[in-house]
């Protein structure tokens, strides 16, 4: 999820989607960018390069890339369900623009609004604690073999490959 790699990689039709988002919400692209520099360092730290593959790490990241998207950004927006919404479409055009296979993609946005609903439950807990709770969900995460699969699995962290 190298942001920058991802980006360069748009036609120009994704860059301009991306860009009108931003366009519309000026004072949040900085703590966006902030928290997916975060993230990846994060599981960098945690998990090495494994975070990329469709697996229990990655599944972690987007959570984890979705509770610091609207962390940073609730010092602009002051309102945590602002935040979130803000980290939803960011995230979600995010899926769209970089076009995995369809089940990648239902994965990442299902683990990206279990790291939504975590942020407006723990709001408040620091960064550290949201870490552990994660890590601690982690490990009841669900490997799933088809988007129906997600469904049954609402609450839980989901993944397609084991490492």
């Amino acid at each position: 999820m190298n942001i920058w790699k991802r980006i360069s990689r748009l036609s120009l039709k994704q860059f301009l989607k991306l860009s009108l988002l931003f366009a519309g919400n000026p004072l949040l692209i900085l703590p966006t960018l902030k928290a997916t520099k975060e993230a990846m360092s994060i599981c960098d730290d945690l998990f090495g390069r494994s975070h990329h593959l469709s697996n229990r790490a990655n599944a972690f990241r987007h959570a984890i890339w979705n509770i610091l998207i609207s962390e940073k950004t609730l010092k602009h927006t002051k309102n945590a369900p602002q935040s979130v919404n803000w980290a939803e479409k960011f995230t979600n055009l995010y899926e769209k623009v970089t076009q995995n296979d369809p089940l990648d993609e239902a994965m990442d946005l299902h683990n990206n609004e279990i790291g939504r609903s975590v942020f407006l439950e723990k709001n408040g807990i620091k960064t550290q604690g949201l870490i552990d709770f994660l890590l601690k969900k982690m490990e009841n995460a669900q490997k799933i073999a088809t988007i129906e699969d997600i469904e049954h699995n609402k609450n839980e962290l989901v993944y397609t490959q084991e490492t």
